[in-house]
């Protein structure tokens, strides 16, 4: 049966100034979610405002979070933090310009043609979301590194082979010794080296202030501060998404206009007309307050292709956390994955309709197609898009499954920001909700020195085989080394797989050969 016209309007955030709908016809929330979630929202209004005055917001870090500062600085706390970012802001635009007059030139006295940008995590994503979703701009010709995986470097390297002479690199790195970055940018100096190029004089940095980069950079082409009170989920709008972005000759001022915009809109304290208190209490009644649903996010536009992988990291990150900030155990979090519509309707949409409901939707939908090429009479390509999402909605819908969907008039540099803007103050507020700080990252932090303990039993492990009169098998090395025998086992078949050790015995049974350093 058709909706009620006059219910469905009632469903209907709409802001005319970003040209931006967020829809909540077929989200399951009653008519009265904002008096029913009157407490809980207050206090996470009232989060918010602390967090943008400058409270301290990662208590082990002893730092205040400001990205909100970064598209608004009028909000910084001090005098001096506003400056430093409107003076970023100008240097990086002066960087850009001497770039496109061809006042800053390849050694080789050619104009820059690309640009290699190394990072990880948000150093990377957020990156390679404006690039995909508003390029090709005029400017350098992006490609990214953004894992340590030498045949990934690789293969970008190949592509550049050509053109590596005009090559600008980005190095983005807060310590300048996260690992990632740090090899990929070891590979690629190598690289350089090896056609006789001068690295230094091609190259470009964001980092902290003193740190290891920092020093290393000195006699590059120039440095962009990165400042620890900016995390790297939500690292976009300072130097890690303003440089490439102005370097790409990409609209990064109307990203910023953007997703300020969006904070406006979104410090209402009346919630329903507050799109990101609309869109967290959605979430947070599908997921029963403790993530008991994922989240699917279903962009139906190319360009968008990267945005599902950028929530990943926003939401995951933030929100994915074993206790609450008092330290009693929750085990929060949403997990969110997605690619794009309609190949996902080739893909996964049959188990959304038919399958286990362990999620709720969000649908994006962006109106003006592109260049309109009519398939059949009165119908076009993005016709069928945009029949395909309304009709994959309603389907669910008719199955009992949430969604919610935002529309956005078009795709630019604007809408995108205030997109990006949108969900992470739905993640600030759904974090107030449970009580946990979105802004740390403890479980990383582990990840990383779990990493850096089999890196060390590595080490030993070389040494012992290297000393030892004949070659070893794993009980052995186990015992010598006072190591997990998975860990051992692992590291041994890598290092075979490399060249860098030999084993003896048969290949159907590995876990029964003897291994040994690989001979001269």
């Amino acid at each position: 049966m058709p909706m009620d016209w006059q219910k469905y309007q009632r469903s209907l955030l709409h802001d005319a100034g970003l040209a931006f709908t967020l829809d909540a016809a077929h989200s399951a929330l009653a008519a009265d979610w904002p008096q029913r979630h009157a407490t809980r929202l207050s206090a996470a209004f009232d989060a918010m405002a602390a967090l943008e005055a400058g409270a301290i917001a990662n208590p082990s870090e002893g730092r205040s979070v400001g990205h909100y500062w970064l598209r608004t600085p009028e909000l910084a706390p001090d005098a001096a933090l506003r400056e430093a970012i409107r003076a970023l802001r100008t240097a990086v635009a002066a960087f850009a310009a001497k770039l496109q007059a061809g006042t800053v030139r390849a050694p080789c006295g050619a104009p820059f043609t690309d640009l290699l940008c190394i990072g990880i995590g948000g150093s990377a994503l957020g990156p390679m979301l404006v690039s995909d979703a508003l390029g090709p701009g005029p400017g350098l010709v992006p490609s990214f590194l953004d894992n340590t995986d030498p045949d990934g470097v690789a293969r970008v390297l190949q592509r550049l082979d050509a053109r590596l002479p005009t090559t600008l690199v980005l190095v983005t790195s807060k310590s300048g010794s996260t690992p990632e970055p740090l090899n990929c940018t070891k590979i690629v100096r190598a690289a350089f080296a090896a056609r006789g190029l001068d690295f230094a004089r091609q190259a470009v940095a964001v980092t902290g202030a003193g740190s290891k980069l920092d020093h290393e950079a000195a006699d590059w082409l120039a440095r962009f501060p990165m400042w620890d009170w900016v995390g790297g989920r939500t690292s976009l709008w300072s130097a890690v998404g303003l440089v490439p972005g102005m370097l790409e000759g990409l609209d990064m001022d109307a990203v910023l206009d953007g997703a300020r915009a969006m904070d406006a809109l979104t410090r209402r304290r009346d919630a329903a007309s507050n799109p990101a208190a609309l869109l967290s209490i959605y979430w947070w009644e599908q997921c029963g307050g403790r993530g008991e649903r994922s989240m699917v996010v279903l962009p139906y536009k190319d360009r968008l292709a990267l945005f599902a992988r950028y929530l990943q990291q926003l939401v995951m990150e933030s929100l994915g956390k074993r206790t609450d900030t008092s330290g009693r155990e929750v085990f929060q979090g949403i997990s969110v994955y997605g690619n794009k519509g309609s190949t996902d309707q080739h893909a996964y949409v049959q188990q959304l309709r038919d399958g286990v409901h362990d999620f709720f939707v969000v649908f994006v939908e962006v109106l003006r197609e592109g260049p309109r090429f009519e398939v059949e009479a009165d119908i076009s390509a993005g016709d069928y898009l945009g029949g395909f999402l309304s009709g994959t909605r309603a389907a669910l819908a008719d199955a009992g499954r949430a969604s919610m969907g935002i529309t956005l008039r078009e795709l630019n540099a604007r809408s995108l920001g205030a997109l990006l803007a949108l969900f992470e103050r739905a993640v600030g507020f759904y974090a107030s909700y449970a009580g946990i700080n979105a802004y740390d990252q403890p479980g990383v932090e582990a990840g990383k020195l779990a990493a850096a303990q089999v890196l060390q039993v590595q080490k030993r492990l070389l040494q012992t085989l290297r000393v030892a009169k004949a070659p070893m098998d794993v009980p052995a090395l186990v015992t010598a080394l006072a190591a997990d025998p998975e860990t051992i086992f692992s590291l041994l078949r890598r290092l075979e797989a490399n060249g860098v050790l030999r084993c003896e015995g048969a290949a159907e049974t590995p876990w029964l050969q003897r291994w040994a350093p690989q001979l001269p």
